[in-house]
């Protein structure tokens, strides 16, 4: 059963991959175009993401499963053998409202109940339809292309017999780039999975934290968080292993400014950070922003990365905003995501980061931020490895890969993140890079300037 299901996968993945690969050339326009036609359509055919009770959601205690189903773990839209079984449960957003998300809990080979991963997706869209639940559940989108080839981080874990929960990080509007929001659907996922007798896991199922790139923005901020928004919750967590973290928001985006693949990302901010804090961008750009935003309303990392070449921010900003620290909403959107400032996780952490972003067209060195993986900067996770290291008490270590880039370190860091993770398991003392890690960059929060 374990061979069959991981050759199964393993050819789903392979084509997964290439779908990937042929979805991140089409063009911005018509890929936002078919995304927003997928999202309508699945949205009103599949009733299972509404909650739809009388009783208020804020009358739940964060967790409660609302609702649950059971169906196959599809790959590329295609069912395997192994058993998903998804659930409707109450979390809070970003602005700390009660809101219902979707998580899924693949069931271990093994039925050892005793042992789980939450696997955090790099998703990274703003059409909730690109979601790692609706691939799970077999739709496709361009932008869900991605949760399917992370098929190839999930098996490993089946293989070895974890059960693995995937919740939803960005909730159901799909709040690109809330880092405190991915951590409470994440947290959320972990207590519902837990209570649900279609699990199998119980409350004293030990839990480990895995992501890259957008899921490690889940993982670091779940950890960050669940001391005090979870606290029996972090009390079952044995670690957190991340690659490709994005730490300060604000030095991402003057690293990835004019750069040629990852410029994108800077409009996908912005939309994410208007729609997850309830602020509005518009006033301060220009016509072309404005447009470049239209484009990417309901877009995901296929229609950003690579098809804005050379973007930047003043490109897009009108005259007397084009320092973007004069725009008081992008100020506080960077500010509440910046990890420099939430408190230390308690449990032991493996970072990893890519420092070869002139691979993937980024090649700015900005003063007081340096250079990156393409659109992380290695500063800033060391800066925070070291932080962790000044005020916890926790194992921390850190890995820097200065010849690869963010589309490389996955490769190496997936099976070195498994065996991380295998040995907090498995109860083996967790080593820490503390003293040993080179310095890094202010962490400090963004201080408001006046427009021009």
């Amino acid at each position: 059963m374990r061979k069959r299901t991981s050759r199964l996968l393993a050819a789903a993945v392979t084509a997964a991959l290439t779908a990937t690969a042929t979805a991140a050339t089409a063009g911005p326009a018509s890929a936002t175009a078919r995304s927003t036609a997928a999202r309508s359509t699945a949205a009103a055919s599949d009733p299972f993401y509404s909650y739809d009770d009388t009783t208020p959601l804020a009358s739940f205690a964060p967790g409660t499963v609302l609702k649950t189903r059971t169906l196959p773990y599809h790959v590329l839209g295609l069912p395997t053998p192994v058993t998903a079984v998804q659930l409707l449960y109450r979390t809070t957003d970003a602005q700390g409202r009660p809101a219902a998300n979707v998580t899924t809990v693949l069931r271990s080979l093994t039925g050892d109940s005793g042992r789980a991963v939450s696997y955090q997706s790099f998703y990274d869209s703003l059409d909730p339809e690109d979601g790692p639940s609706r691939a799970v559940a077999g739709n496709l989108s361009l932008g869900g292309a991605i949760p399917n080839v992370e098929a190839m981080y999930i098996v490993p874990l089946l293989a070895q017999g974890y059960n693995v929960v995937l919740p939803d990080t960005e909730g159901q509007n799909a709040d690109f780039g809330a880092g405190p929001e991915y951590a409470t659907t994440t947290l959320d996922s972990i207590r519902a999975a837990s209570a649900s007798p279609a699990t199998g896991l119980t409350p004293d199922t030990r839990f480990g934290l895995m992501g890259y790139s957008g899921g490690a923005v889940a993982s670091a901020w779940a950890a960050a968080l669940a001391p005090g928004y979870a606290p029996e919750v972090n009390a079952r967590l044995v670690g957190y292993a991340e690659g490709g973290l994005l730490v300060d928001p604000a030095h991402i985006n003057r690293y990835i400014d004019g750069s040629l693949v990852w410029s994108g990302i800077i409009p996908m901010a912005l939309v994410g950070a208007s729609r997850s804090y309830g602020t509005d961008p518009t006033p301060y750009l220009n016509d072309y922003g404005l447009s470049v935003l239209r484009q990417l309303e309901h877009g995901s990392l296929t229609d950003a990365v690579g098809h804005y070449p050379g973007l930047s921010w003043k490109a897009m900003a009108k005259p007397q905003y084009a320092d973007p620290n004069s725009v008081e909403p992008y100020v506080m959107a960077v500010n509440r995501t910046n990890l420099g400032s939430a408190p230390t996780p308690t449990v032991p952490g493996y970072l990893a980061q890519g420092n070869a972003g002139i691979l993937e067209g980024t090649f700015a060195n900005p003063a007081g931020i340096g250079t990156g993986d393409g659109v992380m900067v290695a500063g800033d996770v060391r800066a925070l490895a070291r932080q962790y290291c000044a005020t916890g008490t926790a194992a921390v270590a850190y890995q820097q890969y200065d010849f690869l880039s963010h589309f490389g370190v996955p490769a190496v860091w997936a099976p070195q993140a498994l065996a991380w993770l295998n040995d907090r398991f498995a109860g083996r003392p967790a080593p820490s890079d503390c003293g040993h890690i080179p310095a890094g960059n202010s962490l400090a929060p963004e201080q408001p300037v006046p427009a021009s």
